[in-house]
């Protein structure tokens, strides 16, 4: 499963330094941020999270809905019906993370997905990425991941691996390819009544703006390309964003100056957070 960015990181063995604006997440000892909600969107509309949003991203180990955060980034197939009813009535927006451009086969629909349309691995246990030309054959197979995503009662969805014209995917995919397949994934969310998030694909923002809701990123702040995300929060859309390995005290003033929904987390997504705020 997508975790990190695709992109070979460096360990660097440094400590963790925390600013005092900065709290963790419950059962280290420290005091939780203070609670705070995404207000829900008007009957007919589409949920829009604004810049600086609370969040909690968590798609490994048992789902902790205690986290008092606005907004939950959770596993759509993981995730049940009846915690999304959970987070709903504790007043939490809630986004279904899955996985569109790349293949997992430890999913219930991998059988779906014909071996003619499995690339090279991403990097990750199981994955493959999605040869996304063949638009006519994943529209119904992605339609029918979102129709869960509805059905459980997501607001909005977090597809992943949107980038794969930008990596060794197998096939000889192009930016316009990518263009033309994040298009169909905006679509199908909208057609749906949910929102939907641009993830990472920094090189297409600006032509992808006006269409996703807001912006997943990771490790904008380790590679300096934050700059590149802020079409989005000039848009009054949130930007989603974490950190593994940067420490957090070298990053969070600049992330809030940026108005960023930002996070210190481990790599496996787990329930540990650090927040900047």
């Amino acid at each position: 499963m997508k975790r990190p960015s695709p992109r070979r990181r460096l360990l660097v063995l440094v400590p963790l330094l925390l600013l005092a604006a900065c709290t963790s997440s419950p059962g280290d000892g420290e005091e939780e941020q203070p609670d705070d909600l995404s207000p829900a969107p008007a009957p007919g509309e589409r949920w829009q999270p604004a810049p600086g949003v609370s969040w909690q991203w968590q798609l490994t180990g048992k789902l902790d809905t205690s986290v008092k955060a606005a907004v939950y980034d959770v596993d759509g197939f993981t995730t049940t019906k009846e915690q999304v009813a959970e987070l709903k009535k504790a007043g939490r927006r809630t986004i279904c993370y899955l996985s569109t451009g790349a293949w997992e086969d430890f999913r219930p629909d991998a059988e779906a997905f014909p071996q003619s349309m499995r690339g090279e691995g991403n990097g990750w246990e199981g994955e493959r990425w999605l040869d996304v030309r063949r638009l006519a054959e994943l529209e119904p197979l992605i339609g029918k991941r979102f129709d869960m995503c509805r059905e459980k009662g997501f607001d909005a969805v977090e597809p992943d691996n949107m980038d794969g014209y930008r990596n060794k995917s197998g096939f000889p995919l192009t930016a316009e390819d990518q263009l033309k397949y994040n298009r169909l994934i905006a679509k199908l969310a909208h057609d749906r009544g949910m929102s939907v998030g641009l993830k990472n694909d920094l090189d297409q923002i600006p032509q992808l703006v006006g269409e996703f809701d807001f912006a997943v990123n990771e490790q904008c702040m380790q590679y300096e390309e934050c700059d590149r995300v802020a079409p989005f929060v000039e848009a009054g859309k949130a930007v989603f964003h974490v950190e593994y390995e940067k420490p957090l005290a070298q990053w969070c003033p600049k992330a809030r100056e940026a108005k960023l929904s930002s996070l210190q987390k481990k790599s496996e997504l787990g329930v540990w957070r650090e927040v900047c705020r």
